[in-house]
Formats: structure tokens, C-alpha cells, sequence
């Protein structure tokens, strides 16, 4: 974790998490980022994601992607600002499945540009705990 993503991740400790769960982030995406815990279902594993993004944890970002598709370079930009985060639906992902899909719309702005991502993600099971495989943007 580089020292801006230390100075972000200490300020976001007492106030809610960036995900949108109405949750403390260290109730909610923290032991998740940290991996003091898995995930347990494909949402919040989306939800900590999201919220890597936000505090630009790409350590996160890589353990929490199936090895298979994750890319040699992710794309993280300290002059983005998130703005929220959007469950549209859900399907399966629960603790007990194997596999689950969960479309989201994150929306963010850069230099003044506001934009959105509109996503249906897939997620699986790896190694005891749900990883993000891909997404098809809406």
C-alpha cells in the first residue's frame, strides 16, 4: 500500500464507507481490503472493490481478481473522484454459490468531466473466496 492510499485509508476510518452500504468502512469494506476476512457474497466483494478503487489499493484490486483475467495494468487515477456506488441487481452470489453476478453503476468525475460505468459483473469462487472474473458494460 503506497503512503497516499495510507493517508486516505486512515481518514475513511470514522466515516462511512465509500461503498454506499450506509456502513463505518471499518464495519464494512475494511477487513475485507485489509483480508483479515473474505468477502462473503459476490456483492460485497463488489462493494470492496469499488472502494479499492476509491483509496487506490491496487494490491486489493489484484487479490481480489482471478488471476486468469486480471490485466498487467490497472488503470488508477488519484485526480478521479468517486461519487457513488449503485446496486442495480444481484443474482445468486450468496455464501453458499459458486458463482454470481451483480450490475452496478459507479459514477465518478475527472478534470470536471463527469461519467459513469454501468457494469454486469461476474464473479466465482477461487481458493475458498469470491474473485471478479469480468463485466460487460450496459
Amino acid at each position: 500500500m503506497t503512503g497516499h492510499t495510507l493517508m486516505k485509508t486512515k481518514k475513511e476510518l470514522n466515516k462511512l464507507c465509500p461503498c454506499g452500504s450506509g456502513n463505518p468502512y471499518q464495519r464494512c469494506c475494511q477487513p475485507y481490503i485489509e483480508q483479515i476476512s473474505a468477502a462473503p457474497t459476490a456483492e460485497a466483494l463488489m462493494r470492496s472493490r469499488y472502494t479499492a478503487f476509491v483509496l487506490l489499493d491496487e494490491d486489493y484490486l489484484r487479490y481480489s481478481w482471478h488471476p486468469d483475467f486480471c490485466p498487467k495494468n490497472i488503470r488508477l487515477d488519484e485526480d478521479t473522484q468517486w461519487l457513488g456506488l449503485k446496486i442495480v441487481n444481484t443474482v445468486a452470489g450468496n455464501a453458499d454459490d459458486e458463482t454470481g453476478e451483480v450490475e452496478f453503476v459507479a459514477r465518478s468525475k475527472l478534470n470536471g468531466k463527469a461519467s459513469r460505468i454501468h457494469e454486469n459483473s461476474r464473479f466465482s469462487r477461487y481458493e475458498n473466496r469470491w474473485v471478479y472474473l469480468d463485466g460487460k458494460f450496459s
